[in-house]
């Protein structure tokens, strides 16, 4: 019986499980999401929502746990400046997965691990349609503008040939 007994040991040694945790750990951070076998991406959201937690800490200490972990600078930046700050008001559960089907060679299931913010940043930069409205009727709106300008000329030179032509009339009567 596995009763109390947290984790996977995925038939690997620990020194071997850990950095491939690490790795995939700082993979996840780096791209926002990444490809894996399912039992792999159940037991990295346990690693990932631990790191986050700590990034939400944003002290020097914390900072400094997540080097140690992470040993990528330029992760832990991204950590504790972009990612964390999204998850704030979140209490766990930074991770999401996807199945995706099975694997070619060996049948192995595959999953999508994803950060929560992921799909999050890409509707941020989708617009809401009165927005898109808006941004189309003020590039038509110049247009009008330059067609009522020339309208406007065509009206002065048309001002201009009616008083020859009244004055014409007027010499007719």
């Amino acid at each position: 019986m596995r009763h109390r007994v947290a984790g996977r040991k995925l038939s690997r040694h620990t020194k071997h499980r850990e950095l491939m945790f690490r790795n995939m750990l700082t993979s996840l951070l780096q791209h926002e999401r990444i490809k894996t076998t399912l039992a792999k991406g159940k037991e990295l959201r346990s690693w990932a929502d631990k790191i986050i937690t700590l990034g939400k800490k944003n002290h020097l200490h914390a900072r400094r746990q997540a080097f140690a972990l992470l040993r990528d600078e330029g992760v832990v930046k991204k950590l504790f400046d972009e990612i964390a700050p999204q998850m704030k008001d979140r209490e766990g559960g930074y991770t999401r997965i996807y199945k995706m089907g099975w694997r070619q060679g060996d049948g192995a299931p595959l999953s999508l691990v994803e950060l929560v913010t992921y799909s999050s940043t890409k509707e941020k930069k989708k617009k809401s349609p009165v927005k898109k409205a808006k941004e189309v009727l003020e590039k038509v709106a110049p247009k009008k503008k330059a067609k009522e300008g020339k309208v406007e000329k065509k009206e002065k030179k048309e001002k201009k040939e009616k008083p020859k032509k009244k004055s014409s009339k007027e010499k007719s009567e």
